[in-house]
């Protein structure tokens, strides 16, 4: 199976030399749509890079209800914690369709990294951006009601589309999960940001037709 290990955002602009490198110590595996990547606790033995498709990670409670933290697509590496902690798996992850994952087992690409240290400086860097993601996922779902939240999340995919329409690319329930609420909640909030006209909604596309209130209203300035 080919590897195209440029397809994977951050070796995207290593050179040839390094493409080899890395190419020899991963493996490329299909996972069909609902299939378990890892468990958390499972030992972090290495971390993932996804070729094609989309994977979500999630926590779930002794009573099984689950909370997604981060959905990653095409071009996106996750767990990739494991490459330096050495620690199990945080958390789960679950292929949301069918996706291509390249595997970098942990021990190998460390020595890698030691070989290369300017390959170790862009996986610090993504760690970096990610943490900093984290705060701010954890500053909204503690400070920001629901649809603060949710503006917030419509207005990073139009900044990700680069357009004022798009298709969400999960249903409502794992949206609602991911935004830490209950579908029939999201539901009352889209209605009323609907009828408030900040937002047009047909199926799974949405059209975002009052970006300055939606601005306001991600920041906190006033409440639907």
């Amino acid at each position: 199976m080919k590897k195209n290990i440029e397809k994977i955002s951050i070796f995207s602009s290593l050179s040839p030399e390094y493409v080899r490198k890395i190419e020899n110590i991963t493996q490329v595996s299909k996972y069909l749509s609902g299939k378990i990547i890892f468990m958390e606790n499972d030992p972090g033995i290495g971390f993932y890079g996804i070729l094609d498709g989309k994977i979500k990670i999630f926590k779930s409670s002794p009573l099984g209800k689950e909370h997604i933290l981060h959905i990653f697509g095409s071009g996106e590496i996750f767990a990739e914690v494991a490459v330096f902690a050495g620690h199990d798996f945080p958390a789960n992850a679950m292929a949301l369709e069918e996706s291509t994952l390249m595997f970098f087992p942990r021990d190998r690409f460390r020595a890698l990294l030691a070989e290369f240290p300017d390959l170790s400086m862009s996986l610090l860097g993504l760690m970096s951006m990610r943490l900093r993601q984290m705060v701010g996922k954890v500053e909204e779902l503690s400070l920001k009601e629901v649809p603060a939240r949710l503006a917030a999340h419509l207005l990073l995919l139009r900044d990700n589309t680069g357009r004022n329409e798009f298709n969400l690319d999960i249903n409502k329930s794992q949206l609602a999960s991911l935004l830490g609420t209950i579908p029939e909640t999201l539901s009352r909030v889209i209605r009323k940001m609907k009828n408030e006209g900040l937002i047009g909604i047909k199926g799974s596309k949405v059209e975002l037709l009052d970006i300055q209130s939606l601005d306001e209203l991600a920041g906190g300035e006033f409440r639907l």
